[in-house]
């Protein structure tokens, strides 16, 4: 009677081949993640959306407070909440790269009415630009969404 033995189990050369994959894929991995810029459209974006929301809930709750004021200086994109009051809330983000398109001229106050919508009555599309492009809209109902305003 004969016994056979059975290797299992990986050589080692398969095992050097899987370490040397996982390294490859692991440094592309990071390359992906490495700089905001790709992101940054789209944080500024959320962040407006923050921002305005809490504009929108101060006037709501009859706080003077509802205000929002939109700057862009070389470095940073700066959302004011209550810019008149004794303590404004500032949200800042950087722009690597992204910059903003809005109707008119920055820096950009925007006033809510006592119903959560913006005094001028009007839609108002803006645009964040960089290495992707994503727009806002804040419609004169002050709804805010993502994409442009629908007539």
């Amino acid at each position: 009677m004969r016994l056979s033995v059975l290797s299992s189990g990986f050589s080692l050369v398969e095992l050097v081949m899987v370490v040397v994959l996982i390294g490859v894929l692991a440094l592309l991995g990071i390359g992906l993640f490495a700089t905001r810029s790709a992101f940054s459209p789209l944080l500024a974006t959320q962040q407006l959306a923050s921002a305005t929301l809490l504009a929108q809930q101060a006037a709501l709750a009859g706080n003077p407070a509802n205000a929002l004021t939109i700057e862009q200086n070389t470095d940073n994109f700066r959302f004011t909440v209550g810019p008149a009051t004794a303590n404004p809330r500032v949200f800042e983000i950087a722009r690597a790269g992204t910059s903003l398109s809005v109707p008119g001229t920055l820096p950009l106050t925007l006033n809510f009415n006592a119903d959560g919508a913006p005094s001028t009555g009007a839609n108002l599309n803006l645009t964040f630009s960089g290495d992707s492009t994503f727009q806002t809209c804040l419609s004169s109902r002050g709804a805010v969404y993502a994409g442009a305003c629908q007539p």
